[in-house]
């Protein structure tokens, strides 16, 4: 874990030799959103209450979900008596600023704009398409009904994406530097079900090599390498 939380920063109540942060997030620990969270949240040392949400878990057409977030999508999380924040990105920007340092997440802007640049390259550029185009249509539909020629050609599209972190990644020992940022909760969070769907992927030395560090850090071992067996629809 990372000393990069600000000493004081959350309320907290003592139990013990336990502290516990009065953070709650709703979603399933299937969720790539929600992992990205969990894994920034405990890089941060910061620890919070989850509750089940979404897909089988239900939750989210309730009315008391939806004044929260009235999308009825997961992750939404409240820290103390703050407003309910949704969409993964700006609870990671929330949680980042609200508790995180350099090099996490820099202070000032131009540097901060570093690491931000990159954490929105990686969410909009490949994990939203990887997921939306490869990995939904690999995993939850069933397998005669999948568009195999399509689902080539949109991991070709996101590789492409991915060259480009594998050329930053040569000189760098993560995307916006070397040390872990934001970026790479972006970038890394849905690179376990990359390696682990099963498709021809590109040569990238670099992003496999990087890839390799994530899983060395507990933090991601716990939240992101996690199985998403609930999702898969094998039969059809």
């Amino acid at each position: 874990m990372l000393n990069w939380h600000l000493a004081g920063a959350i309320e907290t109540a003592s139990q013990g030799d336990k502290t516990v942060n009065k953070i709650t997030i709703w979603g399933r620990k299937s969720s790539v959103n929600v992992q990205s969270v969990l894994w920034c949240l405990d890089e941060l040392d910061l620890t919070y209450h989850r509750i089940d949400a979404g897909f089988t878990y239900g939750v989210v057409t309730t009315a008391d979900f939806l004044a929260m977030n009235p999308n009825g999508k997961v992750p939404v999380l409240i820290d103390a008596d703050g407003p309910a924040i949704f969409e993964a990105g700006a609870i990671l920007r929330y949680v980042a600023t609200q508790y995180a340092a350099a090099p996490f997440w820099p202070e000032t802007p131009a540097a901060r704009a570093v690491v931000d640049k990159w954490a929105e390259w990686a969410k909009l550029n490949f994990a939203s398409q990887f997921i939306s185009s490869v990995f939904w249509p690999l995993v939850r539909i069933p397998p005669s009904q999948r568009d195999c020629s399509a689902i080539t050609m949109a991991l070709g599209l996101v590789e492409k994406e991915l060259a480009i972190a594998d050329k930053i990644l040569a000189s760098n020992a993560y995307l916006a530097g070397d040390d872990l940022s934001l970026a790479d909760i972006q970038l890394g969070h849905c690179l376990y079900r990359y390696y682990d769907i099963d498709v021809r992927r590109a040569d990238l030395p670099y992003l496999r090599a990087y890839y390799d560090r994530l899983r060395a850090r507990p933090a991601f071992a716990r939240h992101v390498m996690v199985s998403y067996d609930e999702l898969r629809v094998t039969t059809g």
